[in-house]
């Protein structure tokens, strides 16, 4: 058999609000796959699950958006899903993970799309997306979506030109998905670059007065959210890619058998290794700008500090002239300089010399 396709394209963060999906939309597609082609005429999945049962041969992709309880309910008794599986499809929004329930693998997928925008001042989001959710046993494989990034359709094309890569079964699907989702991150954070860049060169180009922190606490958030997508997958790779041993939680329960086949795993691998350098670039990323974050603090640090001497500085100037004012203030009867002609245009001269000199001193020293 030849190697599993790669995927590509892009998706998003899960947005807080589950969209309303009319139930004639939450069944996307429904076919039944037997030597990797598809078998026509099965577009209900409880007859498509049925005849696969009853002939022992191929399995059933059924693809749904954002199913009801009630849809997804109908959908557990037909597959026989185990109840917990069930419940976090219908709820969505949940950490990307991998579980074991008795023979069956349930797979949530993050998928995040880059979000393009005129001006760094002017965006609200870098990355947005949805989820994927996969469900994949011994003769079925169940790819539920929640959000519209997710271009699962592109997959389904993708595999359907390659039998010989369908022949593998549920888990040539899963990997065909997996690998998807992680080109997408690998397109976010490629996309990510020039903008970090850019945040950097204001940060240390832009003048601090014009210094515009909030967007470098954007980018923060942003790849933090891009962070939460990615990790958490490292350890589900891990286990399809056949690394039993290093990942105990997940050896309960029973494997369906087409994860372990040695070309399946290898391939998952790749959807590792991939996934392992989507992780370095977004730690390069937050490295990076919480690096920025210091210099912009340092700088505008070191802004108040210039501020504060420059008000100190003329506070000692305007200092000299408010004592002398202060001591002829006092109206004391006997003061010698009063019955002098030049007392006060004097006196103007000496305030505006030690004047001149304070500014002087103060401005060689670099506060002025």
């Amino acid at each position: 058999m030849s190697p599993l396709p790669r995927g590509s394209a892009g998706a998003g963060r899960p947005r807080p609000a589950r969209p309303t999906v009319a139930p004639d939309r939450a069944v996307i597609d429904c076919a039944v796959y037997v030597h990797g082609r598809r078998e026509p005429g099965f577009r209900d999945f409880t007859e498509a699950y049925a005849h696969v049962r009853a002939t022992g041969t191929g399995f059933v992709w059924l693809g749904l958006h954002a199913p009801s309880k009630a849809q997804m309910d109908q959908v557990g008794r037909v597959f026989g899903l185990h109840a917990l599986a069930v419940e976090d499809v219908v709820e969505a929004h949940q950490r990307p993970k991998l579980e074991l329930y008795d023979g069956s693998v349930f797979l949530v997928l993050r998928s995040m799309s880059y979000v393009a925008h005129e001006s760094l001042e002017r965006a609200n989001d870098i990355v947005d997306g949805g989820e994927i959710m996969l469900l994949a046993g011994r003769d079925f494989v169940i790819t539920v979506r929640h959000g519209e990034h997710t271009q699962l359709a592109g997959v389904r094309a993708r595999l359907e030109a390659r039998p010989q890569t369908l022949a593998f079964g549920p888990a040539a699907v899963v990997h065909a998905v997996a690998d998807h989702v992680v080109d997408t991150y690998l397109a976010v954070v490629s996309e990510m670059a020039p903008d970090v860049d850019e945040v950097e060169e204001r940060v240390f180009t832009v003048a601090t007065s014009d210094l515009d922190i909030d967007v470098v606490y954007l980018f923060k958030r942003e790849v933090m959210e891009l962070h939460r997508a990615v990790a958490p997958l490292s350890e589900p790779l891990a286990w399809l890619a056949g690394h039993d041993g290093a990942h105990p939680p997940y050896l309960r329960g029973e494997h369906a058998g087409s994860f372990r086949e040695q070309e399946v795993q290898r391939h998952f691998r790749d959807v590792r290794d991939h996934l392992v350098t989507v992780i370095e670039r977004i730690g390069e990323y937050d490295d990076r700008l919480t690096s920025l974050l210091h210099a912009a603090a340092t700088k505008v640090g070191i802004q108040q500090n210039t501020d504060m001497r420059k008000i100190s500085s003329w506070a000692a100037i305007a200092a000299v002239p408010t004592m002398v004012a202060g001591l002829y203030g006092m109206n004391f009867e006997f003061m010698p300089e009063l019955s002098w002609r030049w007392s006060y245009p004097m006196l103007l001269l000496v305030l505006f010399v030690a004047c001149i000199l304070l500014w002087r001193l103060l401005h060689r020293n670099r506060w002025l």
